[in-house]
């Protein structure tokens, strides 16, 4: 899945004022300078021989078309789309195609013919900018693959482009000792899955855009109004029922709206990527002959202990709530799909309101009662 994230907040200007106009997060970033620095920052992959990322290469490749067959065939979507083309990148070219990806995510337009910024607005654009890059220098060398829903596909224009990463496939095959052929088609039957989700279901995209413009404009609200608001949740006056943890503080910072936009994205979020888990065990033992071993190891390194910077930065930038995502998302669809079976399950995909709940991802047969 694509990255949203608010990386610069800064105050409006004097014409900003004078025009009410709202600037979302996006166009408040220097997405030139963010790939810039985000390359710059990129550590370089694991050492191989180019003859070994040759053969990487074609393989991936190979693996995405292949995949397609088998995952079409367990979800029953996309039965006679055609089977769109893959990127194999490397971490530099992943950087640049994420910092497009975010542009086109967050409705930034090119800015040719415009007035460029000054003064303030530049230089937090610019600041933005080298913190966007240091971000995506850092998640260019813990991405396997990712559909980028956003990003034109180069061969038909339509939007929707597959990317998967050689290099840090690489480095975690070796590193999980994993025979390569395998792990390679089992990632790739993830990632497929994420773009015949959005293939066979073309509104999710327009979903995601609407919930993003949300999230991502500027609030109305007032310094007074937001403390009011938080003043009045943590006395316990608000009739809304109070999250907890990060949860809470965001609900706290944010208006209802924008509330509730972020609660439709994170289960957006939960489903596909429980769809994509589920769909990998499901064909995995026909196609992937070692997927035990290959399931053990992944698990077992998803969830292994890491060195304190390491956790601060995954929590920062919410990658151990990607994983909490993956394990809720697997057990609802996982029980839907053995009490009702995959095409009832499909139910899920026909609008905003077939959605899971937050009060029904880890109650699916809430779900099941109101949907089905």
């Amino acid at each position: 899945m694509p990255m949203s994230s608010e990386l610069q907040q800064s105050a409006a200007t004097d014409d900003d004022a004078g025009t009410g106009q709202n600037e979302s997060v996006g166009a408040r970033i220097d997405w030139a300078l963010a790939a810039a620095t985000g390359r710059r920052l990129s550590r370089p992959g694991p050492k191989t021989t180019g003859y070994t990322l040759d053969a990487a290469h074609a393989e991936l490749a190979d693996a995405a078309t292949r995949a397609e067959g088998p995952v079409r065939e367990i979800t029953g979507l996309a039965d006679g789309l055609r089977v769109p083309t893959t990127r194999i990148l490397d971490r530099r070219q992943w950087v640049d195609a994420a910092a497009l990806s975010m542009r086109s995510m967050l409705g930034v337009e090119d800015a040719a013919g415009d007035t460029a910024p000054s003064g303030f607005a530049a230089l937090t654009a610019k600041v933005g900018g080298v913190q966007a890059g240091g971000l995506l220098a850092f998640l260019s060398g813990a991405i396997l693959g990712q559909y980028d829903p956003f990003t034109p596909d180069p061969d038909t224009g339509e939007p929707g482009v597959l990317m998967v990463v050689a290099p840090n496939i690489i480095a975690v095959e070796r590193a999980l000792r994993v025979v390569p052929s395998d792990f390679r088609l089992w990632v790739c039957l993830h990632e497929v899955t994420h773009r015949v989700q959005f293939s066979a279901n073309p509104w999710l995209r327009q979903y995601m855009i609407d919930n993003l413009e949300i999230l991502t404009s500027e609030s109305q609200e007032s310094i007074g109004e937001i403390t009011a608001r938080i003043t009045s949740t943590l006395r316990g006056d608000s009739d809304q029922p109070r999250e907890k943890g990060v949860l809470g503080a965001m609900q706290l910072m944010q208006t209802p709206e924008q509330y509730e936009a972020f609660n439709r994205m994170m289960m957006l979020g939960t489903l596909l990527e429980g769809h994509a888990d589920h769909v990998m065990d499901a064909v995995g033992p026909t196609h992937v002959p070692t997927v035990a071993s290959i399931r053990q190891a992944f698990d077992k390194r998803r969830t292994s202990p890491r060195n304190p910077v390491q956790r601060i930065i995954r929590a920062l930038i919410g990658m151990d709530a990607k994983l909490a995502q993956y394990i809720r998302g697997k057990a609802f669809v996982d029980e839907v799909v053995d009490a009702a079976g995959m095409t009832a399950f499909n139910t899920i995909w026909t609008s905003p309101e077939t959605m899971p709940r937050p009060s029904e991802i880890d109650e699916p047969r809430a779900w099941m009662q109101r949907v089905l």
